[in-house]
């Protein structure tokens, strides 16, 4: 299914019928990856999940976008589509874009489902912090007047040694709405979430580690953590199973 929301091409899909539920994937993830937990819930539940713009088969945003503008646009298409009040499931940056909507109250779901969420600004490791000093000495040096003409070669090759995998298989677009969001922490606001939210963890995830579930798991007022032995940051698609139980019965 495709809808329009602020002139991009986004694709959905709506199933199921009964308990309203909206499903947001992670970075440069699409739908897809919830077809597992929509089998499961969708013989009581309506589930509807977009592809974010730039991933899967929606059109990219045509500037960057930071966490608000994810929130903004989430809004228009929970009206679009006529979602009342759903219960919000969200992995990765669909976990981080649930929580700010939550905690500032644009919506008010009645139960939260976290997947690996992301939101913390995890502490880096000296070496982290070195890298990224690095890398910000040559972009300078490699943007001077006098040598920026010359130098774009050099400073992709620098940005492919000194970035992310995410990072530099992305499009400019989409490079400056990462760094946005990864420099953004939402954890001052968590307290203000007073629905029931579920957290699944995967036990090995270095993406958004465990200690960051412990973090919101104690911010959160009214929160519970399920951590999944053996998994890394799809925990959820890695044991289907386990996950999916735990959230059909927290649904």
């Amino acid at each position: 299914m495709e809808i329009v929301i602020n002139g991009l091409r986004i694709k959905y899909t709506d199933e199921g019928s009964g308990t309203p539920v909206l499903l947001l994937h992670g970075w440069g993830s699409s739908l897809d990856v919830y077809r597992g937990i929509i089998a499961t819930l969708k013989g009581r539940c309506r589930l509807v999940a977009p592809d974010f713009p730039g991933c899967g088969g929606s059109d990219i945003m045509k500037e960057p976008w930071t966490l608000q503008d994810y929130c903004d646009f989430v809004l228009k298409f929970i009206e679009a589509v006529d979602l009342k009040d759903p219960i919000m499931i969200g992995h990765s940056h669909g976990g981080r874009v649930t929580l700010y909507m939550t905690a500032t109250g644009m919506v008010k779901p009645h139960k939260i489902v976290l997947l690996d969420a992301a939101g913390l600004i995890p502490k880096k490791s000296l070496k982290q912090k070195l890298k990224a000093k690095s890398f910000k000495v040559i972009k300078r040096v490699l943007t001077l007047p006098l040598i920026k003409n010359f130098s774009a070669g050099l400073l992709d090759k620098a940005r492919k040694h000194y970035g992310s995998a995410d990072y530099n298989s992305a499009p400019e677009v989409l490079r400056k709405t990462l760094v946005s969001l990864v420099n953004t922490d939402i954890r001052e606001l968590l307290p203000n979430i007073k629905c029931p939210s579920l957290l699944i963890w995967g036990e090995n995830d270095t993406a958004t580690p465990l200690e960051d579930a412990k973090t919101i798991e104690k911010l959160i007022p009214d929160a519970g953590l399920c951590v999944i032995k053996g998994t890394g940051h799809f925990s959820f698609c890695e044991k289907p199973y386990e996950a999916n139980a735990i959230i059909n019965s927290f649904i």
